[in-house]
């Protein structure tokens, strides 16, 4: 697992060990980035958020391509443990909060940020869940891009939520939302 782009492309990335989590593989990290580029532009200075963070692989690509910060949230002692490691691997502590916890435990925000990544465990609606319980919190705005990623054929309800675009890659499918007006 690597960066792809930006100022560490081709570094590499840690695992939290074991089958808890599932890594977003690289493919499907360069679409999802590809897809959010064409809207955002450039990620120079956004407020990230990478929920269900696992290696905080996606944070960390953000940051990469210039984001200004990035809130890592997972609640495996593990994966919290390779998140870490990462992030003093690249240096990259100054511009990166990791909270250990679940999503769902979240508090309200003190604002919207602009991109918010959930890549939940696949098949359970955690990430439909998610979204409903951030919405209401304040964590996503009228700006907010939201990308999920859930398996490929799971479906659900994704109310207050337009879909902007959608894309399956092997197993994953990858949603990019807004609020809807």
């Amino acid at each position: 697992m690597r960066i792809i782009a930006g100022d560490w492309r081709g570094r590499k990335l840690v695992a939290p060990p074991g089958d808890l989590t599932r890594p977003t593989a690289d493919r499907t990290r360069e679409t999802l980035f590809n897809m959010l580029a064409s809207r955002v532009g450039s990620f120079y200075g956004l407020s990230v958020v990478d929920l269900f963070a696992g290696s905080g692989a996606l944070g960390l690509e953000a940051l990469s391509r210039g984001a200004a910060s990035c809130l890592f949230v997972e609640q495996d002692a593990r994966a919290v443990e390779a998140i870490r490691k990462n992030i003093e691997t690249l240096d990259a502590r100054a511009r990166s909060v990791v909270q250990q916890g679940s999503v769902l435990s979240l508090s309200p925000a003190k604002a919207a940020h602009d991109v918010i990544f959930l890549d939940p465990p696949y098949d359970t609606g955690a990430g439909h869940v998610a979204l409903d319980r951030l919405a209401r919190l304040g964590w996503i705005g009228p700006a907010t891009w939201v990308a999920l990623e859930t398996g490929a054929k799971e479906e659900g309800a994704l109310r207050a939520f337009d879909i902007i675009a959608e894309r399956k890659t092997g197993k994953a499918k990858i949603t990019l939302l807004r609020l809807a007006a």
